[in-house]
């Protein structure tokens, strides 16, 4: 079953649910005296100019001889640029090289960060890299926050009327519920609630406390003996049994093994 608070947080999203007017949404005012292009142009710069000086750094710890770990840290900053100054290409085999050294250095989370950057570079095997992110940030203790962010990427990605979003939506609000803790809990339990019912509503047209309760029976989202194990189904999908590393072998080099 799950933890009553999380039960808890799943009544207040019924409340919610019946009350309409907790779907108006407000439309920020435009302003009219901003220049988006030229908004555009000094983010471009900026990047550009943090790309220069990342490169540089990389070039420092060659010629210095600087540790494995701050050189795949800074090959990530690298990509994370690449990627947002839409240069994926270029940024995949450098997040690439910083996931490989991660992973053998037992770094989970920044295994599973560089997961998320491959991810938005946009490249053939990306979602093979989400899949790969995912799988980590479920299995691992990594920060609860990084692994909602690779499972929104599944909700954003999924057809509405798909059971795959529904699935991450139920996980990202476990593990928030398990594994944050203090105002961070309540932030990311809030979030991931708000989303949960966004996905009723879109997935099955959820308006009503009754209706989520018989969404989430129907779909197997109040257990996570059974959520869990759709979401294998879904990493599947989307590794397509690529997987860059063993399984069972990291499993036993977790702290709890």
């Amino acid at each position: 079953m799950m933890p009553g608070a999380l039960m808890r947080q799943l009544d207040l999203l019924a409340v919610e649910l019946g009350d309409p007017q907790t779907h108006c949404r407000t439309r920020p005012q435009e302003n009219a005296a901003v220049d988006s292009r030229s908004h555009r142009d000094t983010a471009q710069l900026a990047l550009e100019s943090h790309l220069d000086a990342l490169r540089e750094r990389l070039s420092d710890l060659k010629r210095i001889g600087g540790s494995p770990a701050a050189d795949a840290d800074t090959r990530l900053q690298l990509a994370r640029t690449l990627v947002n100054l839409g240069r994926g290409a270029e940024a995949w085999p450098l997040g690439r090289e910083s996931f490989n050294y991660f992973l053998s250095a037992d770094d989970f989370e920044s295994a599973a960060d560089a997961c998320d950057v491959l991810f938005q570079a946009e490249q053939p095997d990306s979602t093979c890299a989400l899949g790969q992110g995912i799988w980590l940030a479920v299995t691992c203790p990594i920060d609860p926050e990084l692994s909602i962010e690779l499972l929104g990427h599944v909700i954003d990605e999924t057809p509405q009327d798909a059971d795959g979003a529904a699935v991450a939506a139920s996980t990202a609000l476990f593990l928030a519920d398990v594994r944050a803790q203090g105002k961070h809990r309540e932030d990311l339990m809030f979030f991931s609630t708000q989303t949960l019912g966004q996905v009723a509503r879109q997935h099955s047209g959820v308006e009503t406390p009754e209706q989520l309760d018989r969404w989430m029976d129907r779909l197997g989202l109040k257990e996570p003996e059974q959520f869990l194990v759709r979401l294998r189904q879904v990493v599947d999908v989307l590794v397509r049994d690529d997987w860059w590393f063993d399984r069972e072998a990291l499993q036993d080099r977790l702290p709890f093994a």
